[in-house]
């Protein structure tokens, strides 16, 4: 062989072997996160979830791909997306909340489902058990039935004199609003309190409910879990101002937009434990040997200035238990 002929031959083979060394590298996994929630909305849970993903060692874009579903709070285009991720057959579907897990569900037996829920995930038919879930889903759990009595009492508490009380919920979301009703019902009763359940269905609901309560001349306001509660929340806290009507809900946001007082899970937390999950099923464990985490972390805050302008007196062994005091 001539030299000339060599050194072709030699160059030609250098510039196919990065080629070759490229195409044998495998395939970045690939996570379906699908969420009932709209894009952008509470951005701080995405990245919690991120922050999860991280500390097993999973950076989007770098060795795991993410492929959003946002149903935009329409709950009706969840099968068709989890459907659609299943058929891209993804490594691995994040479902939060509720709705959005029962969808994916429904949708495969076989890609691992790590879900966010507020919601009992036995009740419904997510898992088998806590302990062993069983099959290909597992994930995390608020258990907002069980904190959604206590939201009451401490209502309650603040306002001892007040013997009517409404509880807000979304029936388009049965699921969590029938539990909560028949949680705080419950409650009510042992309190000796008149409860009056309203719904509402949308934000164009919240001025009508805002209304009904000063015909009820109800003395507080819980206001149930959900998506809907969640997206509306700077809205609803301002109509509790508006109106005057001391009301709780879950999260500090409420709190920080005006709302009186907030009791409940960090849904932060949660995200991040999602993420955690996810991670490690990526790295091969099965979701039928994780048992599901249920969230342990419960948190309260309490707006003094907005306490103040109603004209109540925050009871010191309540401000004490209080994880901060906002004013």
């Amino acid at each position: 062989m001539r030299r000339r002929e060599f050194i072709t031959l030699v160059g030609s083979a250098a510039a196919v072997w990065p080629i070759v060394a490229h195409a044998q590298q495998p395939a970045k996994p690939v996570v379906g996160f699908l969420s009932i929630r709209g894009q952008g909305d509470e951005p701080h849970l995405l990245t919690a979830f991120h922050q999860g993903l991280k500390e097993v060692g999973y950076v989007d874009g770098q060795n795991v791909t993410m492929e959003y579903r946002w149903a935009e709070g329409q709950s009706a285009r969840l099968p068709a997306m989890a459907a659609d991720l299943v058929h891209r057959e993804v490594t691995v579907i994040t479902a939060t909340p509720t709705l959005a897990a029962l969808a994916a569900r429904t949708a495969t037996t076989t890609i691992p489902i790590v879900f966010e829920t507020g919601a009992d995930p036995v009740k419904i038919g997510l898992v088998a058990s806590l302990n062993r879930p069983g099959g290909n889903v597992t994930g995390v759990t608020q258990l907002n039935n069980e904190i959604a009595p206590k939201r009451l009492e401490l209502l309650h508490e603040l306002i001892p004199t007040a013997t009517v009380m409404a509880l807000l919920v979304n029936p388009a979301d049965p699921i969590i609003a029938e539990a909560n009703s028949s949680a705080v019902l419950s409650a009510a009763h042992r309190l000796g309190l008149e409860l009056h359940v309203l719904n509402a269905s949308s934000e164009r609901d919240f001025d009508a409910v805002f209304a009904k309560l000063l015909q009820l001349r109800a003395g507080g306001l819980v206001i149930g879990a959900g998506v809907l509660f969640n997206a509306g929340i700077e809205q609803l806290a301002a109509l509790t101002v508006q109106h005057a009507v001391p009301a709780i809900f879950e999260t500090r946001e409420f709190v920080t937009a005006g709302g009186l007082i907030s009791y409940g899970s960090s849904i932060a937390d949660a995200y991040r434990s999602v993420g955690v999950y996810t991670g490690r099923i990526l790295k091969g464990e099965k979701p039928a040997d994780l048992p599901v985490q249920q969230a342990t972390k419960v948190e309260l805050y309490i707006n003094l200035k907005t306490a103040t302008a109603l004209g109540i007196t925050v009871p010191l062994p309540l401000s004490g238990r209080a994880d901060e005091l906002i004013e």
